[in-house]
């Protein structure tokens, strides 16, 4: 045990300090992505005011926010000068994205113990090392973002609900409350994905401990009402653990004790009469905002319309499509993985349902109805558990494991290859099942290819072709793009934009469009619609990766 404890340790060191190197160096490489820069200005705002506001009302949970930022506050106090979020961007940036590994150690850690916990020692080490060599993952971990910190959270919450079902209450229920609510604290989603894993693991260890009758006994009714009483613990756990989680989440996020300007604006619109009468003193005196709640209810409002449609497989949809994430993973996944999967699919295809396997197959079924579509980063835990089903399938006793084990060290092999040449920028990164990176942009957009991080290659571009003028029609959020050598075009904010006003706004300059607006512009009016139909009927000068460059006249 302790020459396995050891093995372990040096295993996690050194697959943790060669994928953080792979994170550090490739976010000096990478401009700010869509959400960073608000992540860094309210996360500063927060720190110095003691208030969520403006996170609350954003649907952001504050958790990664704090611990990016915090280092960002304590030079800020240290130098005695307020730092400009705008303008100090490229100075505070690398600090936030240093500030999300912990939150990569802690991925791997977990990603560790439980494929040890499901599989042995060395399923856990496959984990871990599928895990560190995932493209899409180190993208992520590379950035002061919330879903690698989510993918730990999700890991560890439900970690301690499977390895705690048989003990007593304090640890069965109190420990993955408490850390359900820091997992709500690092992003809303975790309200949905933990009690899925919860009863998904539940379930397992019902099953695993013979308490379910078999298929064949008895009448269907009479299963039914056997399966309920056998299920009777594990649902006041779970209704127990989740009060915990929330009370543990609202206690994080405080309260300024404000009244809701919605709220009170909404009792001000009633018509006359005992209801308006009763309710607008209410709001006006219920000065209880903003709270964890406001978060959530804003998260769930935002998943419940949708965001601007779904683009996949070079089509647009104004809604979302039950099949975006199960088509945005078969092109994002690694090669590597999938053939892992094909092999163990056809070798081993009990030991795939372990309790990993069957919690990817239940967020699948989830990501069918999922409406907000803007990437696979979404369904992270659920490429992380596959991860771990795939390690233990192939580590696990049994027939052919020597065969199995050695073509899961064979993928994670291959994954390093591939990890390596999707560096620095594995947000882009298209398995060559679908043609590799450069079909990334007729297939996928936002933060699958293009999320606003191509600006230092835009700026290489110009250095290495005689710094010409050049004009930028820019999806992103990049302070940098205000500054030269870029000058900053608002196509979409044009009044009445057409193609003839765009080329006379550029005339003997160049333009370079972000790839996502050219593929998947948000903005679907028929005449902005006309005007990238316009520009994919030219013929680009040069491309970066997430940038096509024009020549309007000359």
């Amino acid at each position: 045990m302790t020459r396995d404890r050891l093995l372990d340790a040096l295993w996690l060191l050194v697959v943790g300090a060669l994928s953080s190197a792979w994170c550090v160096t490739a976010s000096g490489r990478l401009g700010a992505t869509f959400d960073e820069p608000f992540y860094v200005a309210e996360g500063l705002n927060s720190w110095r005011s003691g208030s969520y506001q403006v996170l609350m009302r954003k649907g952001t949970m504050p958790l990664p926010v704090d611990a990016q930022t915090l280092p960002l506050y304590l030079w800020e106090r240290h130098r005695g000068e307020a730092f400009d979020p705008v303008a100090d961007l490229h100075r505070l940036l690398p600090v936030a994205r240093a500030a999300n590994l912990p939150f990569w150690w802690l991925l791997l850690f977990y990603g560790l113990r439980w494929g040890r916990v499901l599989g042995g020692p060395w399923a856990g080490r496959l984990a871990t090392g599928l895990l560190a060599a995932e493209p899409n993952l180190l993208a992520h971990a590379s950035l002061a973002t919330t879903d690698i910190p989510l993918t730990a959270m999700v890991l560890v919450a439900s970690y301690h609900w499977f390895t705690n079902r048989g003990e007593r209450w304090p640890r069965r229920v109190i420990l993955p409350g408490v850390l359900y609510g820091v997992a709500l604290a690092t992003k809303a989603s975790a309200l949905a994905f933990v009690p899925i894993l919860w009863l998904v693991f539940g379930l397992c260890h019902l099953a695993r401990d013979g308490t379910f009758p078999p298929p064949w006994a008895g009448s269907v009714w009479g299963r039914v009402k056997a399966v309920w009483a056998a299920t009777v613990r594990l649902r006041w756990d779970m209704v127990y653990a989740f009060w915990v989680g929330i009370v543990v989440l609202f206690a994080y996020c405080g309260c300024d004790w404000q009244p809701e300007r919605s709220f009170v604006k909404w009792t001000h619109s009633l018509p006359d009469g005992p209801a308006k009468e009763t309710l607008v003193p209410v709001s006006e005196r219920l000065a209880i905002f903003p709270n964890a709640g406001e978060g959530l209810v804003q998260q769930v409002k935002h998943n419940v319309r949708g965001h601007h449609g779904a683009f996949v497989v070079g089509g647009w949809h104004r809604r979302a499509v039950w099949y975006y994430f199960p088509v945005a993973l078969s092109i994002k996944l690694p090669d590597p993985t999938l053939l892992l999967f094909a092999v163990l699919l056809v070798t081993r295809p009990r030991l795939l349902l372990n309790p990993a396997g069957w919690a990817a197959l239940a967020f699948l079924a989830f990501s069918l109805n999922a409406r907000v579509q803007i990437g696979v980063r979404l369904v992270f835990p659920l490429v992380a558990f596959l991860a771990v089903a795939l390690a233990v399938a192939a580590a696990s006793p049994g027939p052919r494991r020597r065969f199995t084990q050695a073509a899961g060290f064979l993928a994670l092999a291959a994954s390093v290859a591939v990890a390596v040449a999707a560096w620095p920028d594995g947000l882009r990164y298209v398995n060559r099942l679908w043609g590799g990176t450069a079909r990334g942009p007729v297939l996928l957009a936002d933060s699958n290819y293009d999320w606003g991080q191509g600006l230092p290659d835009l700026k290489h571009w110009w250095e290495a072709n005689d710094q010409p003028r050049l004009h930028v029609w820019y999806y992103g959020a990049d302070s940098a793009v205000l500054l030269p050598p870029f000058r900053v075009l608002m196509v979409h904010q044009m009044p009445a934009v057409a193609p003839e006003k765009v080329a006379e706004a550029v005339g003997d300059d160049y333009l370079a469009v972000s790839v996502s607006l050219l593929s998947a512009c948000p903005d679907r009016r028929p005449e902005l619609l006309a005007v990238i139909d316009w520009l994919k009927t030219l013929e680009p000068v040069d491309r970066t990766p997430t940038f096509v460059i024009f020549k309007m006249r000359g």
